[in-house]
């Protein structure tokens, strides 16, 4: 008679930056579900403390962490206390962002500089700050949140646009570097998603509403994206399942892109 074999998988700890609200907070609560102790990483301290209150809740363990991804010391006090109070982290999740819609030419430095903290600095600062862990022990996945904006342009969005292609561009380079020592990097490219991102982004616009709908109208499934979408993609990524694929690039769009 054939005996099963149970086998016992190690606890994985997963920090979540930008996991105070929308992509990011699904994320969280996805990873959590899973039996990953998650860092909830965001500006916005109040909201990620409310998630990590839901996680606990629901019987997930969770810690909420102040950071700002565009300060280096906030950075590393941040993965310090990730640390001290779960562990060492082996699932990085790089989600914060911020846009605002502008023709390029009505762009300037100031903005230039702030879109890169936030959606490629950031990435790179949590990334340095948590590799070399990963590397040491020989088990790590990093998941970086681009945009289909990032793959093929998107209008009146220049700057963000070319930070998420190189946030593309850096995480195929990353994954080379770290095929032979245990760790993975691949990259998870939100279409249009319903956030309070994207509302706020199109709110902007004199005709917000309009721009929603051409949004959803773009689509072939014919719907705005859900956080639960990107989560369901991450989810696979940060997995054990997934350590032979790496410097891939996975775009959740509806059909919206299929190259």
């Amino acid at each position: 008679m054939c005996r099963g074999v149970t086998t016992t998988r190690p606890t994985r700890i997963a920090l979540v930056t930008g996991g105070a609200r929308g992509i990011g907070a699904e994320i969280a609560r996805t990873l959590a579900r899973d039996g990953m102790p998650t860092a909830i990483c965001d500006i916005r301290y109040d909201q990620a403390r409310s998630n990590a209150r839901g996680i606990e809740e629901a019987g997930g363990r969770a810690l909420a962490i102040e950071m700002d991804v565009r300060e280096p010391d906030s950075v590393l006090a941040g993965a310090e206390l990730v640390r001290h109070e779960l562990g060492e982290v082996d699932v990085l999740v790089n989600v914060a962002g911020w846009d605002e819609l502008k023709p390029f030419v009505d762009s300037d430095e100031q903005f230039w500089q702030e879109v890169l903290e936030i959606n490629f600095k950031g990435g790179l600062r949590l990334t340095h700050a948590l590799l070399p862990s990963m590397i040491e022990r020989g088990w790590g996945r990093v998941v970086n949140i681009s945009s289909d904006a990032g793959r093929v342009g998107s209008s009146l969005e220049s700057v963000y646009a070319g930070a998420k292609g190189a946030i593309i561009s850096f995480t195929k380079t990353l994954a080379r570097e770290t095929a032979r020592l245990g760790v993975t990097a691949n990259v998870v490219c939100p279409g249009p998603t319903d956030t309070e991102m994207l509302r706020d982004v199109a709110h902007a616009h004199p005709d917000a509403d309009k721009v929603l709908e051409r949004l959803a109208r773009a689509v072939p499934m014919k719907r705005l994206g859900r956080p639960e979408d990107i989560a369901a993609a991450v989810r696979f990524f940060a997995s054990e399942e997934s350590g032979y694929i790496t410097g891939q690039t996975l775009s959740v769009s509806g059909g919206l892109t299929m190259a």
